[in-house]
């Protein structure tokens, strides 16, 4: 058995990018631990906030219900502030996960990788998928704690194949249905979204646990601009969208393998 230790951006990124792999692994047996950079504090404000409460605590309630649905063992936080999109004021804040010293970034998640004794670490591709400053800075940080971890993790980057994306698109479109989204648009940071497939290692078919993903989306309806969107497409669509999740291994050989990560050998030492 196995302890993978995922680390994402903000509350609510586990539900749509990892939790399958999350689920998964919790029902082999495995320890999974997912750990957030940021509180989230600049997500939408809770519809149903209560006078006293504050949008960090709401959000980390959302994360705990979320690891409830996915088995997740323990759910840690780097306690960095959200940095907003690129451009935002908030991206030079004292407090910002994007802004923070790398060193002392990494050295937090190093700490619980330690803890953990990790063998593996899902982080983000170099680009955080879209350009997000707090997803760009997750990829940075994983790296670097890995680097840094008493035993070095197995390190595995999360990603979007944009070659998948683009023949959904167009299979949308030849149906005749309303598109007013691109995926070769550029991004957050100007780029494109996701990674070409050539660079992807790891197509981890999920749909079988899809009811799994959207309940952990649900988890998080607070952030109700895209959670309700996500949650009200028909299940067809849905699973098209998300029962696959993809993952770049660097260092490993070019070659996209249609399987599981966890069911190679473990790492020695």
């Amino acid at each position: 058995m196995a302890t993978v230790v995922f680390l994402h951006a903000h509350p609510d990124d586990e539900a749509s990018q990892t939790s399958g792999s999350m689920a998964r692994a919790s029902a082999q047996g495995h320890r999974v631990v997912v750990v957030y950079g940021t509180n989230g504090d600049h997500g939408e404000v809770p519809q149903d906030l209560a006078e006293g409460d504050t949008v960090v605590a709401y959000r980390r309630r959302e994360a705990e219900a979320s690891a409830q649905v996915t088995g997740t063992a323990r759910v840690a936080w780097l306690g960095y502030a959200d940095s907003g999109m690129s451009g935002w004021e908030q991206n030079s804040a004292a407090d910002a996960f994007a802004s923070a010293d790398l060193d002392e970034a990494a050295g937090r998640l190093a700490s619980i990788l330690d803890e953990e004794d990790a063998d593996v670490l899902v982080a983000y591709d170099w680009h955080g998928g879209y350009g997000h400053p707090d997803h760009v800075r997750v990829h940075q940080v994983a790296h670097r704690a890995a680097e840094l971890a008493q035993r070095r993790p197995r390190l595995l980057e999360s990603t979007m194949n944009r070659d998948h994306m683009r023949r959904q698109f167009q299979a949308a479109k030849d149906a005749g249905l309303p598109m007013d989204w691109d995926p070769d648009a550029p991004m957050d940071d100007g780029n494109p979204f996701g990674t070409p497939e050539a660079e992807i290692h790891w197509r981890v078919d999920v749909s079988d646990l899809i009811e799994t993903k959207r309940a952990s989306l649900a988890c998080h309806r607070s952030q109700a601009t895209d959670i309700e969107m996500f949650l009200a497409m028909p299940i067809e669509i849905y699973t098209a969208g998300f029962g696959q999740e993809w993952f770049i291994e660097p260092g490993r050989e070019p070659g996209l393998v249609d399987g599981w990560w966890l069911d190679e050998a473990p790492r020695e030492g």
